[in-house]
């Protein structure tokens, strides 16, 4: 009864605020209490009872009374920070508070003269924060408060005083882990306050949403800049507390059946903020800071050099972990999170799957990106292959799901930026015996085998808007082909069929850099010819079985008339690539088939990534084994010679542009990169090996494919094929326009996340477009 009682004088309260006309005087405490002192709302309630075309009235038409709502909501936080929240009637104003600005805020972020609104000082203030922006007293409130005794953690009794300034919140790290020994005892209520109190920063730091996208990445944050900034003295334990949580997080527990449909888990929901905070701090290193290093760097682990790094606190904190037991809690915290999703019991639904991977994804993009010593730690075991085995399994499973197209990229990505060192396609050749069950064909084989099975189920099954990362995909393929000791006789296949499918002459035709997975193909197979040719005879065979499409290759005509047939071929079978010849054998047991998304599922949408050549710069192997890097040029599979070529154009309007004489630009083009096509390894190959094989099938009569495999794998090559060329590797690199796409993509899966309540519903967000399927 008294919930409902509470609930409605709150409803009468909102109704008074939206049809005052005149100022309500901040000094009318009985006016401003009823929406926080007597009431227990829950933060449902209050987003339902407090609609948003009610918001936006008073935004509009009394302005004053929505400025004083949030002053004085920011003012009650401010007061609980300095107090320390004593009394549990104390705790709940501050809950509904947070309650309140986390509904308001977006409201006023979505006006573009309301944006600058918390960033002013309040008037008549005497206090010694009279001079700070609101919006600093805001975060630098929320900071206290989330290490407040007794409200969001654990109290020390030893401790007589409440003063929160005082307190040395290094003391009360939230969970063990990186840079602190004890954990503390569980307790639901303090996870669920710091649940409410970090809802309300991520709203803060939503402000981002509400800006279109821009290349120009100077354009900090000023939310994010603020809080991960020396003024806040938490930055250090706060950044520890949210990375450990995250990390030490197990959502299985005991593992006793179907625990989660009988408790409720309310550490989960503090994982799934604590990461989202975590993301969207790490999404700037602020620049070059202009002063030395924060004196608050309290905890040796932090402490590798004395060098002051990053600006931003978190970033730099980030950065400067390199303890290997650190590192080894973290890799195994998040290699656990990715893969639970991936269990299989006996029982069905019997274990708890989390849904919050794409923000460990970014997470650990952010971790190898920021901290160096990460990713070598990563690269240096076996265990980057937990990372891989749950990256392969999301994109083979969203490959038909146009709403998980941002998953798809940032898994590729983070497979881009692995790709580039050694040591990832050296680890590749593990025999993978896990058996995910994927919606692959069976197969015996490595972690390289699962990969290229893998790539080619995208390839040729994924939907259209997956074409953008076929030049990723088969860079990657490039970067490992060189360390790979063993192709399965699948994944030979696929890789034939792949190049097959990519060199007739309609695809090559039909779109101004489609020649360059060709060149990517060809390659990867002439590195595992002149680097691996020992192991790999199922890729030479395949090669050898397939040798018409490298002699077609080699012969294909580039006059007017030939690519004018080529693309009235393509008109009749619009496919970009042929299904039935990729001998798609049996799926895994225990798989399902990849499904488009339900009718009516929201996505975000996405600004274009940059073309492969932004995306990755080239460096050489040099004998020693280090990189060397190449300066730019012109590459043989990039010859624009004008603007839509240099775009990419993807269809046949770029012909009609060029014109289809001799002279046109699109033939020259097509000279130029035929005649630079890498054949010479392959043909020599096949001018060796053809006749042998052939002469050993006449001379046995051998119709048994496994002889002839026999054959090839005790022959060599040594002497007779060309000087090996350097092993190029394509690395990825930062730029304005991967920047701009991280940013988008992580705050759509932010606002697509947050349902519950759904904090920026409906709200006139300009990052990006909201779409229905």
């Amino acid at each position: 009864m008294g919930s409902t009682d509470s609930k409605l004088n709150f409803r009468k309260a909102v109704i008074q605020l939206t049809t005052k006309t005149q100022p309500v005087e901040a000094t009318d405490d009985a006016f401003w209490d009823q929406f926080w002192a007597d009431t227990t709302t829950t933060v449902q309630d209050v987003f339902a009872l407090v609609p948003a075309a009610e918001i936006r009235a008073v935004r509009e038409e009394s302005p004053s009374n929505l400025a004083t709502l949030c002053y004085k909501a920011v003012e009650k936080l401010v007061q609980g920070a300095e107090s320390g929240c004593p009394t549990e009637r104390e705790k709940q104003v501050i809950l509904n508070c947070t309650r309140i600005l986390s509904r308001i805020l977006p409201y006023i972020f979505e006006d573009q003269d309301w944006r600058g609104f918390f960033w002013s000082t309040v008037p008549g203030l005497d206090d010694d924060d009279g001079a700070r922006p609101l919006a600093e007293s805001l975060l630098l409130a929320i900071a206290d408060l989330l290490f407040c005794p007794d409200f969001t953690v654990h109290s020390d009794k030893s401790s007589t005083s409440k003063d929160l300034s005082s307190i040395d919140s290094c003391e009360y790290i939230w969970e063990a882990g990186v840079g602190f020994a004890q954990s503390p005892p569980l307790n639901y209520i303090h996870d669920l306050n710091r649940t409410e109190l970090l809802r309300l920063l991520l709203t803060c730091f939503s402000e981002a949403m509400y800006l279109p996208p821009s290349s120009d990445n100077s354009v900090l944050n000023p939310w994010v800049t603020f809080f991960c900034s020396t003024e806040n003295r938490h930055a250090l334990p706060l950044f520890t507390s949210l990375l450990n949580v995250v990390c030490a997080y197990d959502p299985v527990g005991y593992g006793i059946p179907y625990n989660h449909l009988l408790f409720s888990d309310y550490r989960e929901q503090l994982v799934e903020q604590a990461v989202q905070i975590l993301i969207v701090t790490l999404e700037h290193d602020g620049g070059v800071p202009h002063r030395p290093a924060s004196p608050i760097i309290q905890i040796n682990v932090f402490i590798c050099d004395q060098s002051t790094g990053p600006e931003n606190l978190f970033v730099n904190y980030l950065s400067r972990i390199h303890r290997e037991e650190d590192f080894d809690f973290v890799l195994k915290g998040l290699a656990r999170l990715l893969t639970n999703p991936l269990t299989q019991t006996y029982l069905p639904n019997s274990t708890k799957k989390i849904q919050f991977h794409q923000e460990l994804l970014v997470l650990f993009w952010k971790l190898c990106d920021f901290n160096k010593k990460f990713l070598f730690f990563v690269l240096k075991s076996s265990d980057v292959l937990d990372i891989l085995v749950p990256i392969l399994y999301y994109l083979n499973d969203a490959r038909a799901d146009q709403s998980r197209v941002g998953l798809m990229h940032i898994g590729v990505f983070i497979l881009l930026l692995l790709s580039g060192e050694r040591n990832f396609g050296v680890r590749l050749n593990k025999p993978y015996s896990v058996h995910v069950p994927m919606d692959i064909p069976v197969f015996t084989g490595t972690h390289a085998d699962l990969l290229i099975v893998v790539f080619h189920k995208i390839i040729t099954t994924g939907h259209q808007r997956l074409q953008p990362l076929f030049d990723c995909l088969l860079t990657i393929v490039v970067n490992v082909s060189p360390y790979l000791k063993s192709l399965s006789m699948v994944a030979a296949n696929k890789l034939l069929h792949l190049l097959e499918a990519f060199s007739t002459s309609w695809f090559l035709f039909s779109a101004a850099q489609n020649h360059h997975l060709v060149f990517f193909l060809l390659e990867a197979f002439n590195n595992i010819i002149q680097y691996q040719f020992d192991g790999n005879c199922n890729l030479v065979y395949a090669i050898i079985r397939k040798r018409n499409v490298f002699h077609q290759l080699a012969n294909m005509p580039s006059d007017s008339a030939s690519i004018q047939k080529a693309l009235q071929r393509k008109r009749k079978s619009p496919d970009v690539i042929s299904r039935t010849s990729s001998q798609e054998t049996v799926s895994m047991e225990g798989s399902h088939p990849a499904v488009p998304a339900e009718p009516g599922t929201l996505k975000t949408s996405l600004v274009a990534i940059p073309g492969i050549d932004k995306l990755t710069e080239k460096s050489q192997v040099s004998e020693d084994g280090t990189m060397v890097s190449v300066p730019k040029t012109d590459s043989p599979h990039t010859v624009p010679t004008d603007q839509s070529a240099a775009a990419g154009t993807s269809d046949t309007e770029y012909l009609a542009e060029c014109g289809t004489d001799l002279d046109s630009p699109f033939l020259s083009q097509v000279l130029s990169w035929k005649c630079k096509l890498p054949l010479q390894t392959i043909m020599r190959l096949l001018q060796v090996l053809v006749p042998q094989v052939e002469k050993i099938c006449i001379d046995k009569g051998l119709t048994d494919e496994s002889e002839i495999l026999k054959f090839l794998q005790h022959g060599t090559l040594v002497g007779l094929l060309p000087v090996p060329h350097p092993i190029l590797i394509r690395k990825y690199q930062a730029n304005a326009g991967t920047a701009m796409w991280f940013r988008t993509y992580m705050w759509g899966v932010v606002y697509l996340r947050n349902v519950d309540p759904p904090i920026w519903y409906d709200t006139d967000v300009r990052l990006f477009e909201i779409q229905r399927m």
